[in-house]
């Protein structure tokens, strides 16, 4: 498997995107505004990360995705250390992720990986969401936020 940047002219994968942000205007949004890198392994992209820039020396992983088939066999882990090693490669200090209240193996996922939960954004769902989004049996309202800084 390799992980690289998209590349010029090159469509995102939105079926992958989508899986990870059911909206499909705020994942172009932020397309515009961030680099979009991709796991690609036999020939077909399996995997899709967003790093976008925040603030000064700040970058947030907007969009982890994994195509289901693969799911289970570690390649989101591998996804979020590569945007870690980008985030640190381009100079950033700081960088952040954040993921619905149930998303529970995301959490974990996360946590596993470094990052360490600094807030959470009450009712961000209901306020950037038209529908209800259900996750494991539970309502997805608030975004819980993580951050892991990388000065060494």
């Amino acid at each position: 498997m390799e992980i690289r940047k998209l590349i010029l002219d090159e469509q995102p994968p939105m079926e992958l995107l989508l899986l990870a942000d059911p909206s499909p205007e705020l994942v172009n949004d932020y397309l515009k505004r961030g680099d979009c890198y991709v796991a690609v392994a036999d020939g077909s992209i399996i995997g899709v990360y967003v790093l976008l820039p925040t603030r000064p020396e700040t970058v947030e992983i907007v969009n982890v995705a994994v195509a289901e088939s693969r799911q289970g066999e570690g390649i989101g882990k591998r996804l979020v250390n590569h945007a870690i090693a980008q985030a640190r490669e381009h100079g950033f200090r700081t960088v952040e992720i954040g993921t619905g209240n149930s998303g529970v193996g995301q959490l974990a996922l996360y946590q596993k990986c470094g990052f360490r939960i600094t807030g959470v954004d009450r009712d961000f769902f209901i306020r950037h969401y038209d529908e209800a989004i259900f996750e494991n049996g539970i309502q997805v309202i608030d975004m819980v936020r993580l951050a892991q800084d990388l000065q060494e």
